[in-house]
Formats: structure tokens, C-alpha cells, sequence
């Protein structure tokens, strides 16, 4: 039998009409949106459905992203009650859905709590100019000490995603960050393109998030997991609420180490399957380690897919 990772995607992997097809054919995915949307005051529909500028508000992001992968692999899971995985992992946001797959915490309480993380994280820029600039065709070596330089030199940024070789996102000050675009292309960069974000996540930025975030975890997840999850922020494996909480308080200003996690599990899982909306982490996937397959889910059709490909 297949050993298999389930992962998920964090915040930039969202669309407009994202889950609408789930939404169309499945009552499950009818009443997923319903409770979720109830919980936290949100018509799913509107938000997800149609042209709005509330899907590119982390407050209103996160959980929309949050919701779709859920509802993939709840249907998952009910047509493929015998694959089980052999560990969870998630991209920044992802790992929030990656601890409500693992059964840690009931997703209608995960809608609520990575909504009111968005806010937090709202909340602890809405007074300063931050933001995120992805730097590509550069080594991560050269990036951080691009950063380090910058901060012996008073400036605010940090290495944030590091995404895959040649590709690392730093964070910080929208200004301190615009300073160095010459910087990063003259040590050899291909582009330096600030990105369309009212956040810097994962930096010291967000250090007033912190407290909020683990008190409200607390509150929510359990010590009840199917399988382990590889951290963000150490590429370790934990399976305890204790971990849980003060490992994703911690990934608040921290980097994401994606691409040394799958560097990590690639030679313990034979496939990956991503759900939700989109192919950003099998796109990665493919160019960190090109032996792990990875198969995604995102709508009817490519459940159906998967189903027929490893379901028992």
C-alpha cells in the first residue's frame, strides 16, 4: 500500500469560484458551507462565488481556503475510507488545515480560528506599511544575507517562504523591502517582485499575534491525531496539542520551511495529495523532489481521479 502525504496549500492558492463545483455536486459540500458560514457570519457563496474584494482580506481568505480543502478531503475520505496517511503537511495557512485533517480540531472550530488568525495578523499591520516581496533565481544563502545586512543596517526583513531552490519570499516593511530590490537583483536575482499583500507573515511583524493565536488553540484542538504533522518551522513531526499550539504560534514569525520539509519526507512517502483549490504545492512538489508523485484534489473530477488511481 501507498505511503502517502496529505498536504495543503496557504494563502495565494485562492480563486474566485474556488469549491463551487464541490458546492454543485455534493450535498456534504452544501452543508460544509452552511455551518462554516454560520459560525463565523460569512456567506461562503457570495465570497467564494463571485467578484469581491473581501476574498483578498486575510481575514476572509484563510478560511475560504481553509473551507475547500476540507470539504476535498472530507469527500476523500468518504470514498476512500481505507487510505489512510502516513503524515499531514501544510504550506503556512495549510498547516492549519493539515492539524483539522489529522482530526485535531473539528473544522468548523478550524473556519473560526484561522478567520480570527487572519484578523490577528490584520491587526498587527494595520498601523505600519508591511509587506512581501518573493525573490527569484537567487540562492537562499545570498537572500539571507541580503536580510541579515539589512537589519544590521536598521531595516525590517526577514527570509519568510522558502518555497523551492531559486524561489524565497522575504518579509517586512513595504519600504525596507522596496530599498533592496537592486540588492537582490545586482547578487543575481532574476526578479524581485513585491507581492500584493497587506501582511508580512512570518516575521517579527506579527509578534503581537502570538499570544492571541495560542490562547484561542487552546481552546479548540485536541490530542487526537490519525497521523503526524511536519512543522513549518523545525520540518520535525508532532502529534500533540502541546506541540500543536506552540509550534503554530511560533510559524507566526518564522519562516515556512516548505521545501526542506518535503526534502525531509520525500524518501518516506511514496505520493502526496493535494487538496483544495489549485496545483501550487504539486507545481513545487515536482521541483524539489522529482521522484514523490503528486496527485490533486479540486473539484468532481479530479477526486474521480484520485479515486480510480489508489483507492482500495
Amino acid at each position: 500500500m501507498n505511503k502517502i502525504a496529505m498536504i495543503f496549500a496557504g494563502q495565494g492558492s485562492q480563486a474566485v469560484g474556488m469549491g463551487k463545483d464541490f458546492y454543485e455536486n455534493s450535498e456534504v459540500a452544501r452543508e460544509m458551507f452552511e455551518k462554516a458560514g454560520e459560525r463565523i457570519g460569512v456567506d461562503f457563496k457570495e465570497l467564494m462565488f463571485e467578484e469581491n474584494e473581501k476574498l483578498g482580506q486575510t481575514a476572509f481568505t484563510q478560511p475560504a481556503i481553509l473551507l475547500v480543502q476540507m470539504i476535498a478531503y472530507k469527500l476523500f475520505k468518504d470514498a476512500c475510507p481505507g487510505v489512510k496517511a502516513e503524515l499531514f503537511l501544510g504550506h503556512s495557512l495549510g498547516e492549519f488545515s493539515a492539524l483539522c485533517a489529522s482530526g485535531a480540531i473539528d473544522y468548523v472550530d478550524a473556519v473560526e480560528l484561522v478567520h480570527k488568525r487572519g484578523a490577528f495578523m490584520q491587526g498587527a499591520c494595520e498601523s505600519i506599511e508591511a509587506g512581501m516581496m518573493a525573490i527569484v533565481g537567487l540562492d537562499d544563502e545570498s537572500v539571507e544575507k541580503i536580510c541579515a545586512d539589512a537589519q544590521a543596517a536598521g531595516k525590517k526583513v526577514w527570509p519568510a517562504n522558502y518555497n523551492q531552490d531559486g524561489q524565497l519570499v522575504v518579509a517586512g516593511m513595504k519600504a525596507d523591502l522596496v530599498s533592496l530590490e537592486d540588492t537582490f537583483k545586482e547578487a543575481g536575482a532574476k526578479r524581485a517582485l513585491l507581492l500584493n499583500m497587506s501582511v508580512a507573515s512570518h516575521c517579527e511583524l506579527l509578534a503581537s499575534a502570538q499570544e492571541p493565536l495560542a490562547e484561542l488553540m487552546s481552546s479548540m484542538v485536541n490530542d487526537t491525531f490519525e497521523a503526524p504533522i511536519v512543522s513549518n518551522v523545525t520540518t520535525d513531526k508532532y502529534s500533540s496539542k502541546g506541540d500543536a499550539v506552540a509550534l503554530l504560534k511560533d510559524q507566526l514569525i518564522k519562516p515556512v520551511k516548505y521545501k526542506q520539509s518535503i526534502e525531509a519526507i520525500a524518501g518516506e512517502v511514496d505520493m502526496a495529495i493535494e487538496f483544495g483549490q489549485g496545483v501550487v504545492l504539486k507545481g513545487l512538489n515536482r521541483r524539489i523532489a522529482k521522484d514523490m508523485k503528486t496527485l490533486n484534489i479540486s473539484d468532481m473530477a479530479s477526486l474521480d481521479k484520485v479515486k480510480e488511481e489508489i483507492c482500495i
